[in-house]
């Protein structure tokens, strides 16, 4: 997907190679929000768990220092057992094409982040135009596009907005990392958390270092 002169001139702020610290990744993020609008900071988590399984499923919420702490309502593109394994996940809402006129003739955008299996991405790509600037068009890169729509287990958290202090953004992520690490199910193996970004509304994704948690 051809990237606009905006989004490129920020991706220069970052190494896409490199695994930064929180406090710098943040740095960077909040350089890099430069659009016209206040843009959500979030953090991205891929865990390490299986998701079809209740013992494997990270439940709870989290109030942050600095406010901004909402639930992330996800929508996925899926049908059949591929759908069930979204429902059963948790996915606030789980369709195909019957979803793709509410979004478009409606207007419906009561979900902050949309996952789709790659069977559906013909149909979720009729959306490319309203989605895409909002940044909510499904990636392959991002683990946004996959067949394991419960297994992933990715955690998407609003951690504050550009407007925020770094050290209100750092005060924040330390506060949901450590409500993460809290709520590790006795029954995860092997690397809990599998891979982190931060990543601005409009911004390109910074790759944190999952080791330093």
């Amino acid at each position: 997907m051809k990237r606009g002169k905006r989004y490129q001139e920020a991706a220069k702020l970052r190494d896409k190679t490199n695994l930064y610290d929180a406090p710098e990744a943040v740095a960077i993020v909040k350089k890099a929000a430069s659009a016209k609008f206040d843009e959500t900071i979030e953090a991205h988590f891929k865990m390490g768990l299986d998701g079809r399984h209740a013992d494997q499923q990270i439940r709870g919420a989290v109030v942050l220092p600095n406010g901004t702490g909402k639930k992330v309502r996800v929508l996925v593109f899926a049908k059949g057992d591929k759908a069930e394994e979204a429902v059963a996940a948790g996915a606030e809402f789980v369709g195909a094409e019957e979803l793709i006129p509410k979004i478009q003739n409606e207007g419906w955008f009561d979900f902050d982040k949309v996952v789709a299996t790659p069977n559906m991405m013909s149909v979720v790509g009729r959306l490319g135009r309203v989605l895409g600037p909002k940044g909510l068009m499904p990636n392959p890169k991002a683990g946004t596009v996959t067949m394991d729509v419960a297994k992933t287990n990715i955690i998407h958290v609003p951690i504050g907005k550009a407007s925020f202090t770094e050290e209100q953004l750092n005060e924040n992520f330390q506060t949901l990392i450590d409500a993460i690490i809290k709520a590790k199910p006795a029954a995860a193996k092997g690397q809990y958390i599998r891979s982190a970004t931060l990543t601005s509304t409009m911004g390109p994704g910074v790759k944190l270092n999952p080791a330093r948690f």
